[in-house]
């Protein structure tokens, strides 16, 4: 009991501070210009070291690292956000209505749902970016395209669950359509399944977009922390050890990963899925 008693003050602090972590970021990337010391237009010497005027030094075009880093969080968090919530739209559509309807149409869905879940994603997301013009929209809707499979699967065993209980059952006898059903009965109690989903989401996207990135295949002028990280590998970053060039992208990408994986483990708990009768 004690054991127990000690690791919930921790769990609820590690909690607190992913939370305050990804709302430091959200800030950052929404006003850029309060906390960036310069633009990201503003040139300066290339290749200088870190100094009072520059915290984290500049790149080999003379940008400033730091301003850079700031700039770059809105073009990596939209990437995420925007790909988790195409994902979650299609997986969760596709596994209320596979769920509840079933008979054939549940047999169709979850047929192309097992395609989609044997495709290699980032091969595939690889070849389509390739031949496809490198846009930060192409890229989201890609990266939602291929992640929506394993939330169709998992709201699709819960519909099932809750299709069966009473108060759905009451309502479709007393005449409600299956629409109003779906979105009044059973959708607002699937937060606790869709809410792991979208935030394991999010961090896949950002770490499919930090590959492409650093395999040349993002849109050139979009700056990404993860572009960041390609433009110090090809640009001689890696090679004169600036560390304060790649080292601080992939920090600030591990930490969001992280903590939006903290936060979507709250309703994967036992006990926390809500009652649904």
């Amino acid at each position: 009991m004690r054991g127990e008693g000690c690791e919930r003050p921790i769990q609820d602090i590690s909690l607190y501070l992913c939370i305050g972590v990804i709302a430091i970021f959200f800030i950052v990337a929404v006003i850029p210009g309060v906390f960036a010391p310069y633009t990201e237009n503003e040139r300066f010497i290339p290749y200088q070291h870190p100094d009072i005027d520059h915290f984290l030094g500049t790149d080999d075009m003379g940008y400033d690292i730091l301003s850079l880093l700031i700039y770059a969080a809105r073009i990596s968090l939209l990437i995420g956000l925007c790909a988790g919530c195409v994902s979650i739209l299609i997986g969760t559509s596709i596994g209320l209505i596979s769920g509840y309807i079933r008979g054939w149409t549940d047999d169709l869905l979850m047929s192309v749902t097992d395609i989609v879940l044997t495709i290699p994603k980032i091969p595939a997301i690889i070849l389509i970016s390739a031949f496809l013009r490198p846009s930060i929209w192409i890229l989201i809707l890609i990266l939602g395209f291929f992640s929506w499979e394993t939330t169709a699967r998992v709201v699709r065993a819960r519909t099932l669950q809750i299709s069966t209980s009473g108060y759905v059952l009451s309502a479709r006898s007393l005449g409600f359509s299956s629409y109003q059903v779906l979105i009044s009965d059973i959708l607002p109690v699937m937060y606790p399944v869709i809410l792991p989903k979208f935030m394991l989401t999010i961090a896949g996207a950002m770490i499919s977009e930090a590959s492409l990135s650093f395999l040349g295949l993002s849109d050139p002028t979009m700056n990404s922390w993860g572009r960041m990280i390609s433009d110090a590998f090809t640009h001689g970053g890696f090679i004169r050890e600036m560390w304060w060039w790649f080292l601080p992208p992939a920090v600030c990408i591990c930490g969001v990963i992280i903590s939006v994986i903290r936060i979507g483990m709250v309703y994967e708990k036992p006990g926390q899925e809500a009652i649904v009768e």
